[in-house]
């Protein structure tokens, strides 16, 4: 398989910091409204833990200056005023933390139920045009990346700005000349160093891709060993392997020549202006400049919290970077319109579901409006009748069945169901009076039971027994060990065709649908599992208005009409007998054909 990465360790997406990017962000706010009151909570303990942090420093430069003053009581008053500091701060972080978290988890869990819920109301058009693992990632992995900005960005960004304007106000109180020199030199470093160890964390971003390539040559010549010993490929893939891992080398050691520049460019300059700030204090205390030298530790130390701060800004800007990222992903699945938008304020009630018409209906999907699957179809079926859809693959058949179930929306003409257009009725309620026995039958991992009972949620273990018989699914279902709890294994592997294909009859049967639709339905079935399952469809269609769509002719000809389509079109309509006798008639040559074939 070539180029198989995990989605769940892919580098979160950076976007830039736009207006409209920032507002998307802000949306997210919305989920966090039912927490707000923890939200504030965890605020107010950061706020009062930043602020107490800063008292550190000023303690300290007084616990240097009464060593001056060679008086014990104030020294140990001041000892204990920093343990008292130290408690109360640890309190103070501990409340912030743990309030930070049950706003995060409630808030992520409330976005990834309202998503889900979102994603799975959208129509059938947006899951053709969108791959299944990417929108899983974007539940999964930029749900994750969001509880890092919850957690620790809001609160590192919040704590950095209390750091920063908070240090320079007492700074200024402490020197204002000493304050100026400071701040012409330590942020313009702090900032400087940042962007330089963005550049070397790109480099090592790009040597980490050329190594993830490098070993997907590996996995994929491995996979496919048998294609490149036949065409004696060894020599290219080895040449293909050499240039990748190469390139790793030029890319790690420029990566390397940067790193050491960064790592001697901060070692001096974050020395040399701390060492500045000192010297240039030590020349202030010297001249009498109204600094002691416990104020000149108070202002050292404060400096190293302002540049850490500042330092620390620029990570913030990355993060949101992710963060809006995410949020965009995320948003593009919001704003999609679900299928319930625009339905009837006052849908008809629904007793039971009868006639089904076609009335000049058209359709192409979405994705490809240059291809034309339905062309002006008209068709009538009555209530209770069973009418086949018959036709060569491609013809529409099967988007026949996904247009009742309003799975996608007509271009041209009108469906109605008892002369009332299907856009009328209650989207969820047109639906629980219908039920398609599909071709390809996709269980469900669970248990058989699990599976039948989809067809009606909290049905009785009785009313599923009887389901299993009436589609000749009991006996085989009793035959295994664990009989109706045996679990059928990721998307049924477990079971065989025939036994999927009759779990899914069962599954309709318990639902005692008034519409049912067949596609397909014993297509790929051994002659022995066709006899069992078209004994159950029989049991099936009983009294219900039933549309058939088929392959085999052979599954039909019990029909009350049949419909044949071609490229879209309906060609030839009526009984077995009647189509039988129409001079070169579609239907005629199909059924030739089909004797020749299966006969």
């Amino acid at each position: 398989m070539r180029h198989h990465h995990d989605t769940s360790l892919r580098e979160p997406p950076k976007k830039k910091v736009t207006k409209e990017g920032v507002k998307r962000l802000l949306r997210l706010f919305s989920f966090i409204k039912p927490q707000r009151y923890t939200f504030f909570g965890g605020l107010f303990f950061l706020v009062l833990s930043s602020l107490v942090t800063l008292v550190f420093p000023m303690l300290m430069g007084d616990l240097l200056d009464s060593a001056q003053s060679k008086s014990l009581d104030k020294i140990n008053r001041i000892g204990l005023t920093l343990m008292i500091i130290f408690v109360i701060n640890a309190v103070f972080s501990f409340f912030r933390i743990y309030l930070f978290a049950i706003v995060t988890q409630k808030t992520l869990a409330l976005l990834r139920q309202t998503t889900y819920s979102h994603l799975i109301k959208l129509p059938m058009a947006f899951f053709s045009s969108h791959r299944i693992g990417e929108l899983n990632s974007r539940i999964s992995a930029d749900i994750s990346l969001l509880q890092e900005t919850f957690t620790t960005t809001i609160a590192q960004f919040i704590r950095q700005i209390i750091t920063i304007v908070g240090g320079i106000v007492i700074l200024t109180f402490i020197s204002l000349q000493l304050t100026l020199f400071m701040l012409a030199i330590v942020p313009v470093i702090a900032i400087v160093a940042r962007f330089f160890g963005t550049y070397i964390r790109k480099m090592s971003r790009e040597a980490q891709t050329k190594v993830a390539e490098s070993n997907t040559i590996v996995e994929e010549t491995l996979q496919a060993i048998a294609n490149v010993k036949a065409f004696a490929n060894e020599a290219f893939e080895m040449l293909r392997y050499k240039r990748k891992t190469d390139e790793v080398i030029d890319i790690s050691l420029k990566g390397a020549k940067w790193r050491g520049l960064f790592v001697s460019f901060i070692f001096l300059s974050m020395f040399g202006s701390i060492a500045g700030v000192i010297w240039y204090g030590v020349s202030l205390v010297n001249q009498g400049e109204g600094i002691t030298t416990g104020g000149l530790f108070k202002f050292v130390l404060y400096t190293v919290f302002i540049a850490g701060s500042i330092s620390g800004m620029a990570d913030f800007y990355s993060q949101i970077q992710k963060a809006i990222g995410a949020t965009e992903n995320l948003m593009d699945i919001l704003d999609e319109v679900p299928e319930s938008i625009g339905e009837n304020e006052n849908p008809p009630t629904i007793d039971k579901l009868g006639t089904v018409r076609f009335k000049k209906v058209g359709f192409n999907y979405p994705g490809r409006k240059e291809v034309v699957v339905l062309k002006d179809i008209s068709f009538e079926v009555s209530k209770g009748e069973k009418v086949a859809l018959v036709g060569p693959s491609g013809a529409g058949k099967t988007t026949i069945g996904a247009l009742l179930f309003r799975f996608y929306q007509p271009t041209g003409g009108e469906i109605s169901i008892d002369s009332k257009p299907i856009d009328d009725y209650d989207l969820s309620e047109l639906r629980s009076h219908m039920a398609i026995v599909p071709q390809e039958v996709i269980l469900f991992g669970g248990t058989i039971k699990e599976n039948i009972e989809y067809g009606k949620p909290g049905a009785t273990d009785e009313e599923i027994r009887l389901a299993a018989e009436k589609a000749n699914a009991w006996e085989f279902i009793s035959g295994f060990p664990e009989g109706m709890n045996t679990i059928v294994g990721d998307r049924g592997i477990q079971l065989s065709g025939g036994q999927r294909q009759r779990i899914a009859i069962a599954r309709a049967i318990l639902r005692d649908p008034d519409i049912l639709i067949l596609d397909e339905a014993t297509s790929s079935l051994d002659a022995e599992s066709e006899r069992l399952v078209q004994e159950a469809l029989q049991v099936l269609m009983q009294n219900r208005t039933s549309i058939i769509i088929a392959h085999r002719l052979s599954t039909i000809r019990n029909a009350d009409k049949i419909i044949v389509i071609d490229k879209g079109e309906v060609r030839e309509t009526g009984t077995h007998e009647e189509l039988l006798a129409l001079e070169d008639g579609i239907y005629k040559n199909l059924n030739a054909l089909q004797i020749d074939v299966f006969g």
